[in-house]
């Protein structure tokens, strides 16, 4: 387990750099299944630039899961719950988002979760163009870094009634393409991305916050022009590319 909470570590401090314009503060938060039944995520209200070993909290999957399905939950319920998914008892209270990112973690090839409040990304996700900019794709290396589309939740509470809705919205991509999504773009909040590795989750992160920075100057221009379909699958399909994604740890 050291070595998952030592890439945690890592991951958090590099989603928080303040110079990358990803999180500030408290903001933002990272996971990492251990085994099929705990997983790792941060603390709530700890900072994922400075992030430490005692800013992760230790939590038993199935006692986060089944805040979910709960027909009625309140915040007092739901603070109690994740006070009780903790392992260890001395343990900080894990993040409120840590519903998501147990059952995230559930999903086949998923070992990290990383979700931060990108500047770049927000301007597009508070603006009427959001959904353009999760399910369409400007160039080749979007595609490769963030799948051939992402997941899109429209606003919804933070906590367990945001779990619930990524649940339902990424099961339903899920049956519709044969795999996970690489990312999960929240509206006027931020974005999700998930791999396999550490190095899959900050690719797919900062290659989300190029593709709005274009976006956004491509709107000014008239634009964006988005890559057809046949364009998009062409590139998801081509073996030098799945080869790239190797390279990259995916």
């Amino acid at each position: 387990m050291q070595d998952k909470i030592a890439a945690l570590i890592e991951l958090g401090r590099e989603l928080g750099r303040e110079d990358r314009r990803l999180a500030i503060l408290a903001e933002g938060n990272v996971s990492a299944r251990i085994s099929s039944t705990e997983f790792l995520v941060k603390a709530s209200g700890s900072s994922l630039a400075t992030l430490r070993a005692e800013d992760l909290t230790l939590c038993a999957s199935e006692r986060v899961l089944a805040l979910l399905d709960r027909k009625t939950i309140s915040d007092a319920d739901v603070d109690a719950g994740l006070m009780q998914a903790r392992v260890r008892e001395s343990a900080r209270k894990p993040s409120v988002e840590a519903a998501f990112h147990a059952w995230l973690l559930a999903l086949e090839n998923v070992e990290y979760v990383g979700h931060c409040h990108p500047i770049a990304s927000n301007q597009v996700l508070c603006s009427p163009r959001a959904r353009d900019y999760a399910e369409r794709r400007l160039f080749p290396d979007e595609v490769v870094c963030c799948g051939p589309s992402s997941v899109f939740v429209p606003y919804t509470d933070p906590g367990v009634p945001l779990a619930r809705e990524i649940k339902e919205r990424t099961t339903h991509y899920i049956k519709s393409n044969g795999y996970a999504p690489r990312l999960i773009l929240l509206q006027n909040h931020g974005l999700i991305a998930l791999g396999s590795t550490p190095q899959a989750v900050t690719s797919c992160t900062f290659m989300a916050v190029r593709a709005a920075e274009i976006f956004v100057g491509a709107a000014s221009l008239g634009g964006p022009n988005f890559m057809s379909p046949k364009d998009i699958e062409r590139i998801a399909s081509r073996p030098d590319e799945w080869h790239r994604q190797k390279q990259l740890n995916f």
